[in-house]
């Protein structure tokens, strides 16, 4: 058994008299989970660059959004499984070398199609990554520690957010098109492989390998337990679900790629009843559903769900009204929106301090934020209309920044506070698989919206303004159902407090 106490910086493993710094490993897990994040945000300002030295096509730089997108919804949740099973070092490791060979490879890419295939394998190798860092912590953290350590997972989104765009826009200003856009990704190699090089010292490498070796205590029965644990078909029918419900709203086409919503409906109808039946008959499932009948877990992930399917369009759908219609350059959007990544990375280690005793209650008020800090930078359309500068955008946007920074590190903690450490990988790849779905579904119809009431105009135009009004207002209105599902989370706590009390 792992011996952890909750204000103790070290800790002792079975069968080791090593200690391990939870800091570094701490460290070790969301640097590299930065640099994995800036890769969304990043790729944005180097779309031009691309399009110019390697000719590409609009379905192509589509592709380079997409393909990264897709990659890690499709392996995050068996990705989290082998973690579970296998150790989630050796995982973790395993896929940032995948990201980071990947990162330098698109780097020399001389073609649109091998830029995509390995912006694919790129996006592979930060999925296998991602359910690691959710588990790890959740198996090496306890309580309050745990809700500090989701603080600073919140903190590294944040980070990430903000220093991508600016990062790869003053790589290509400083080196030019041609070399600055290769740059922003081979800059992610060296970073990448330190990372590795890293976790071979800090993390519990082979603790973990001798952790899964000793099941059994016989080699036979280890492979047969690596074959059931494996679940195929569980993993083959949630991949096609994902695909299927996915890859509508994040490619252009015919009307008959909405056939793909009712197939994925039925793919996962399938996966529930292999999932009930596999775990029936005495095997691990890729996913035990009885995940789902933790409370906390459950809420939570409705909760982020639903968030996600509005508040990750705020700052693209942003981006695209000032850059297309108001004409300014992608280096001063970077600017406006800096100080919300940083009002978001303080949000984030506020509410940690108290996510793990108070964390319903801080999902109401980050919810509320978001809400308040939508409603304002509408206002504040109507402000750059008459004459005021752009500038004053930042102001309504911090507001948002602290709700969303908020919102991540407490939703975070209350989703894994509840689920077994040896389910955090698992739980974790599910969670963020919610997310990803959550946020192609609503990048479509929020863009959707924008574009209907501002296209087509030239630049300046009121349409434009209408155009963002109308895309925060449908924002507004997911997010509010998030908060009403948080209000009623918030009571569901309650009356379990009276009742032990």
């Amino acid at each position: 058994m792992i011996h952890i106490t909750e204000n103790s910086r070290y800790i002792v493993l079975p069968g080791t008299a090593k200690l391990y710094d939870r800091n570094r490993i701490l460290l070790v897990v969301l640097i590299p989970l930065t640099i994995t994040l800036m890769q969304i945000s990043a790729v944005n300002n180097a779309l031009f660059a691309i399009r110019q030295t390697l000719c590409a096509s609009e379905t192509q730089l589509q592709w380079i959004l997409s393909g990264y997108a897709l990659a890690i919804g499709l392996i995050l949740v068996p990705a989290g499984r082998l973690g579970d099973i296998f150790g989630r070092s050796g995982a973790f490791a395993t896929g940032l070398t995948i990201f980071s060979i990947a990162s330098f490879l698109i780097g020399l890419s001389e073609s649109p199609a091998g830029l995509n295939t390995l912006r694919f394998i790129q996006g592979l190798g930060s999925g296998i990554l991602a359910p690691q860092s959710t588990g790890l912590i959740q198996q090496y953290f306890r309580e309050e520690a745990r809700a500090k350590a989701f603080a600073f997972f919140g903190v590294a989104v944040s980070v990430s957010v903000a220093v991508g765009p600016l990062l790869s826009g003053a790589l290509i200003g400083l080196f030019g098109n041609e070399t600055g856009w290769r740059a922003s990704f081979m800059i992610n190699a060296p970073l990448g492989m330190a990372g590795v090089v890293l976790s071979l010292f800090w993390l519990p490498f082979g603790t973990e390998r001798k952790k899964f070796g000793q099941r059994g205590g016989k080699i036979k029965y280890v492979v047969s337990q690596l074959k059931t644990a494996l679940d195929l078909p569980g993993i083959f029918f949630l991949a096609l679900a994902v695909l299927s419900v996915m890859l509508p709203f994040m490619t252009p086409g015919s009307a008959l790629k909405w056939i793909g919503l009712p197939a994925g409906a039925a793919a996962l109808g399938i996966w529930v009843w292999w999932e009930n039946r596999y775990r029936k008959r005495g095997h691990l499932p890729l996913v035990d559903l009885r995940l789902f009948g933790i409370k906390t877990f459950s809420y939570s992930m409705l909760i982020s769900t639903i968030q996600f399917l509005g508040s990750t369009s705020i700052f693209a759908v942003f981006a695209i009204f000032l850059q297309n219609g108001l004409h300014v350059s992608a280096w001063h959007v970077g600017l406006i929106t800096l100080p919300s990544a940083i009002a978001s990375a303080f949000g984030a280690v506020i509410a940690g301090k108290y996510a793990y005793r108070h964390g319903r209650g801080i999902q109401v008020l980050a919810l509320a934020c978001l809400i308040l800090g939508l409603l304002g930078t509408i206002f504040t359309t109507r402000l750059n209309y008459y004459g005021y500068p752009f500038g004053w955008f930042a102001v309504p946007l911090c507001v948002i920044g602290i709700g969303a920074g908020m919102m991540g590190s407490s939703n975070q903690t209350q989703a894994m506070m509840d689920v077994p450490p040896e389910d955090g990988g698992t739980a974790g790849g599910v969670l963020q698989t919610g997310q990803r779905m959550a946020t192609a579904i609503g990048n479509a119809l929020v863009t959707a919206v924008f574009f209907t009431f501002s296209r087509p105009v030239p630049a300046g135009h009121e349409k434009w303004y209408l155009g963002i009004v109308m895309a925060y207002a449908a924002i507004c209105v997911l997010i509010f159902i998030a908060l009403i599902i948080a209000v009623r989370f918030r009571h569901e706590g309650r009356r379990r407090e009276k009742k032990t009390a």
